[in-house]
C-alpha cells in the first residue's frame, strides 16, 4: 500500500544507488508513493559507507526486493514491476541500464506512460558522460564550488549538499513531478535526464546573476568579504552567524552592540573599503563572550544572528521542535518530511527496510506463489531477508 501524501497511488521502482538516486526515492515515499527498491546481494557501497538496514535515512519508507539483475528470471521480474510502474529511478553511469537489458527503450515500448528518471554526474550525453566524479568535482564544474569559499580562502562547501542532494535528487524529483502531472493529459512518458553538474549551477542562479551584475567576489555582501554576513567564533569555540544585510536590521544590530554611534561602523555599512576593520573589530567583540551571551543579546530583535548548531544540536532547538522538523525513526534522529501540506501531508511510511526484507511480499503481489519464490531463491535469482 501506498501512503496518503499528495503522491499517494504512485508507484515507483528504483534501481539501488548511492548519494542522489536514493534521496530521489526518498523524497518520493515521504510524499505517499509505493517505492520498490531493487537491491542486489551484499547491498551497494553507499550501504556499506553509510549503513545499510535500519540506518540508511534515504531508504525509509521503501520496500526492498533484493534480486540479481543479470539472472534471466529475475530480468522477467523486474519487467513486469516496471510494466505496472508509474515511475522508474536509476542513477547508474550511461549505457548500464542498456546493458541490463532495461534501458528506456525497452522500458517505454512495455510501458509507454513510464516516467524514466536518470541521475548522473554530468548527464547522458557530452564529453564528460562517461568520467566519474562526486559532489565537489559537479560543483566545480558548474562554476559553484568556487563561490563557497571564504573571501581570500580555499574553495569548499557543505559536502553532498549542492551536486548530489540539491543539483542531483532534488532536480530529478522536480522534474519527475512535472512529468507526471504532463503524463496525465498526454498519456505518454518520458526520460529525465537529471545531470548533477547543471542542477548545481541552477541552484546558484541568483550568484550567476550577482556576477553578470559585477557585483560578486570581494564586495559582495554575501561572499564572506562583508562583516554583516558572517560566521563569528565566539568565547567558548562555539559560533555565531552574523546576517543583518538590510539597513533596518543593522541599525538594531549596532544598537545591540553598542556600535551606533561608532565611527568605524554608524552609516558605513556598504563602505566596501572599511569592511576589513569592521570585520576585525567584530571578531574581537564576538570572542569576547560565550554564545549563549550573545543569543540572550539578539534574542528578541529582527537583527538575524542566530547560533550554529551541530547536527546533534539542531533537533533540539525550541523552533525545530515545535516545528516536529526532526524525527526519530527506529533510533536514528533524521529530518522529517518537507515541505508540509495542508490536506495531503507527507509522512515517513515505515522504517528503512533490511536488504530483501519485502522480496516475499513483492513477489506475492505480482502474483507469484510460494513454491514459485522458493525456486527462485534456490537459483539465486531473488533473495529474502
Amino acid at each position: 500500500m501506498s501512503g496518503s501524501g499528495p503522491l499517494a497511488g504512485i508507484k515507483v521502482v528504483e534501481f539501488a544507488g548511492i548519494g542522489p538516486g536514493p534521496f530521489c526515492g526518498m523524497l518520493l515515499a515521504d510524499m505517499g508513493a509505493e517505492v520498490t527498491l531493487l537491491e542486489r546481494a551484499g547491498g551497494t557501497f553507499a550501504s556499506q559507507l553509510f549503513g545499510g538496514g535500519h540506518k540508511a535515512v534515504a531508504n525509509r519508507g521503501k520496500k526492498s526486493l533484493c534480486i540479481d539483475l543479470k539472472n534471466p528470471e529475475a530480468k522477467a521480474l523486474v519487467m513486469q514491476l516496471i510494466g505496472e510502474a508509474d515511475v522508474l529511478i536509476e542513477g547508474f553511469r550511461p549505457g548500464v541500464m542498456e546493458r541490463l537489458g532495461f534501458g528506456p527503450d525497452t522500458c517505454l515500448a512495455l510501458n509507454p506512460r513510464l516516467i524514466y528518471g536518470r541521475m548522473t554526474g554530468w548527464g547522458q550525453s557530452g564529453p564528460l558522460a562517461a568520467r566519474a566524479g562526486h559532489d565537489a568535482n559537479y560543483a566545480a564544474l558548474a562554476g559553484v564550488l568556487d563561490t563557497g569559499r571564504r573571501h581570500g580562502g580555499a574553495p569548499w562547501a557543505p559536502p553532498t549538499l549542492i551536486g548530489d542532494m540539491g543539483g542531483g535528487g532534488l532536480m530529478l524529483a522536480w522534474g519527475i513531478a512535472c512529468a507526471l502531472i504532463e503524463a496525465r493529459s498526454s498519456g505518454q512518458g518520458q526520460v529525465i535526464d537529471a545531470a548533477m553538474c547543471e542542477g548545481a549551477a541552477v541552484l546558484a542562479h541568483g550568484l550567476f546573476n550577482l556576477d553578470a551584475l559585477g557585483e560578486w567576489q570581494g564586495k559582495c555582501a554575501i561572499d564572506s568579504s562583508a562583516p554583516f554576513y558572517d560566521v563569528y567564533a565566539c568565547a567558548d569555540g562555539q559560533w555565531i552567524s552574523v546576517c543583518p544585510l538590510e539597513p533596518q536590521f543593522y541599525r538594531t544590530f549596532l544598537e545591540r552592540l553598542g556600535l551606533a554611534s561608532d565611527p568605524d561602523f554608524s552609516g558605513q555599512q556598504y563602505d566596501t573599503m572599511r569592511w576589513p576593520v569592521m570585520k576585525q573589530r567584530l571578531a574581537a567583540i564576538f570572542a569576547s563572550a560565550p554564545r549563549a551571551h550573545w543569543e540572550q543579546v539578539f534574542d528578541d530583535t529582527d537583527d538575524c544572528v542566530w547560533p550554529v548548531l551541530s547536527m546533534q544540536d539542531a533537533p533540539l532547538h525550541p523552533h525545530n521542535q515545535a516545528r516536529e522538523a526532526f524525527v526519530d525513526i527506529a533510533g536514528v534522529r533524521q529530518p522529517a518530511p518537507a515541505p508540509r501540506f495542508s490536506r495531503t501531508p507527507g509522512s515517513i511510511q515505515s522504517p528503512p527496510p533490511l536488504l530483501g526484507e519485502h522480496t516475499q511480499q513483492r513477489l506475492l503481489d505480482l502474483g507469484l506463489s510460494s513454491e514459485e519464490i522458493a525456486r527462485l531463491v534456490a537459483l539465486g535469482a531473488v533473495s529474502v531477508a
